[in-house]
């Protein structure tokens, strides 16, 4: 019914998306959805549209990278004509996405027990910052939960918590969500009922520090972060170059050190049999990192990655983000994907990271705010002159 050629791409096409995500986890979830083909239309408040697009700062890459793909409708859902229009267009919808503060959606009049009673055959996906339980009221955001589950402390050095250097928890908790708004899909297959779904900031990180807690329950002692680990590997650390690099070298096995030591040239180390195993060499880490580190601080950047290429050991140039708009396997791999951003700036932004028989990779440029409403209400039936009505009065915004 509302359909556009450009999103028809993909196995997840003829997937109609209500997307009433905000900031990252509500919009990377529905972003992927649009990269594996669904139609997502983008319900956005009017007047001003998501307040995403209007962030600084850290925030500046949230709009433009997690809405790609999409279509905008902005509608204010507090007046009775924008509710109105927004229930037609679940209607006939397959999938229902809210990150609202929790009770928002409900005192809008879009909770489930309301649109279940509209469509059936609906998969509503909910995205909180923690499942119900003594947390539910609370707000959350990612530096939240990293800090509550232990992530952060992980990340720092001692008495250092830190968040990690990306939103990881909003993109995971997105990413878990698609998992079941699409086992929820082949499940309606069966049964053609559709169903309430969701995902949550902070069980979310409990599910990725799930190693740590395996490990903890195997220890007696304190788990440590990882900057101060005890490594299973003697070599797994980064080296500074003589040229002002900076290489992160994992020597994880002995093939490996034999390689390695055979492509620098560092016979002695080579010869040394007390340095022959993992374990000796992790015993002989108070000499033997002294002399590594003495090794790179003599050769430049390009020529160590020459040395461990050649090594065929675990490696990586330390790198900015910038870096990658360069990089030459990106490249070659078609990892990144030109789109233009709301200000006009022209990039290219990564790609979903996933290969499979049908899916070829594509980006539409982020939505001007209400981009769509005209096309997408004409076709529930509004007149050009009811839409301009409705625009004058606030109600939406139609470009």
């Amino acid at each position: 019914m509302t359909g556009s050629d450009t999103m028809n791409k993909g196995p997840l096409s003829g997937i109609r998306v209500i997307d009433f995500g905000h900031t990252v986890m509500g919009p990377s979830c529905s972003m992927i959805l649009a990269d594996l083909g669904a139609e997502v239309i983008k319900i956005e408040p009017s007047p001003g549209g998501d307040p995403t697009r209007m962030l600084k700062g850290f925030g500046t890459g949230y709009f433009g990278y997690f809405n790609r793909n999409k279509r905008s409708v902005a509608l204010n859902l507090k007046t009775p004509e924008g509710l109105e229009l927004a229930k037609k267009m679940i209607a006939d919808a397959d999938v229902l996405i809210e990150n609202f503060g929790p009770g928002t959606i409900d005192r809008l009049g879009l909770g489930w027990d309301v649109v279940r009673e509209i469509n059936p055959r609906l998969i509503f996906a909910s995205l909180k910052g923690f499942f119900d339980g003594p947390y539910g009221k609370r707000a959350a955001l990612d530096e939240i939960v990293q800090m509550m589950t232990g992530l952060a402390f992980m990340t720092g050095p001692s008495g250092r918590p830190l968040r990690a250097g990306t939103s990881v928890i909003d993109i995971a908790g997105g990413m878990f969500a698609v998992i079941a708004i699409q086992a929820a899909l082949r499940e309606r297959d069966r049964t053609g009922k559709g169903q309430l779904v969701g995902s949550s900031l902070y069980e979310s990180a409990v599910f990725l520090m799930g190693q740590h807690l395996c490990y903890a329950a195997q220890t007696d002692g304190p788990i440590p972060p990882m900057p101060e680990r005890v490594s299973a590997w003697a070599v797994y650390e980064i080296f500074e170059t003589g040229d002002g690099g900076q290489l992160f070298v994992g020597i994880t096995s002995d093939a490996h050190w034999q390689r390695f030591c055979a492509e620098a040239g560092l016979t002695e180390l080579a010869n040394d049999e007390s340095l022959a195993r993992n374990n000796q060499r992790i015993e002989a880490r108070p000499r033997l990192i002294p002399a590594l580190k003495e090794f790179f601080a003599s050769i430049t950047q390009p020529h160590a990655v020459e040395i461990c290429e050649a090594a065929r050991i675990p490696f990586a140039e330390v790198r900015r983000p910038e870096d990658l708009f360069d990089d030459p396997h990106l490249k070659a791999t078609n990892g990144l994907l030109e789109v233009t951003l709301p200000n006009g700036v022209t990039t290219a932004l990564p790609r979903l990271p996933i290969r499979m028989e049908g899916l070829e990779p594509f980006a539409t440029n982020p939505p001007a705010v209400g981009q769509d409403t005209r096309e997408i209400l004409s076709a529930y039936g509004l007149s050009d002159e009811a839409i301009a009505d409705l625009a004058s009065r606030g109600i939406l915004i139609a470009q």
